[in-house]
């Protein structure tokens, strides 16, 4: 398939997901989390947002190494799993639903497979892989942190 053909193809996906995001909206698990939980999560964000600037750079400059370290980054950061005491993992399990760790566990699989199609210098489906993972962003952002981008919910 042709990139223009794909770029259509993305474009509806995400346009799909867009269209569903109203749908989704869910209480914010922001005013349940704790403040270490809070911090961490805002942490790991903070990390991902920076790799995602760099990966987008990166791929339409054809530095399909840097894509790979990136996204791999992605995949293995974890810092919720890192950095969390047993307690922390309880405080965490018990204020979000479980379709928000659902949403997280495909994003770092997301991540995993642009760093496989980044070392298979596959410029196409880093794209695709991508655009997956921003619309993975959106919909989890306004689903479970709607307090804190409020700008989505107008969508």
């Amino acid at each position: 398939m042709k990139l223009r053909q794909k770029v259509g193809y993305v474009g509806l996906t995400l346009a799909a997901v867009g269209l569903s995001l109203n749908t989704l909206a869910a209480d914010p698990v922001t005013p349940k989390l704790t403040d270490r939980l809070s911090q961490l999560l805002q942490q790991e964000m903070r990390s991902i947002q920076s790799a995602m600037a760099s990966i987008h750079v990166s791929m339409v400059t054809g530095e399909h190494e840097r894509v790979e370290t990136k996204a791999q980054q992605i995949h293995d950061s974890f810092i919720m799993k890192q950095a969390l005491t047993e307690q922390d993992k309880k405080d965490l399990m018990s204020a979000v639903p479980e379709g928000f760790v659902k949403l997280d566990k495909d994003f770092h699989r997301l991540a995993a497979g642009l760093a496989e199609a980044a070392k298979d210098r596959d410029t196409q489906k880093q794209y695709e892989l991508y655009n997956e993972m921003t619309g993975s962003c959106i919909a989890c952002h306004n689903r479970y942190v709607s307090d804190r981008f409020d700008g989505l919910a107008e969508q």
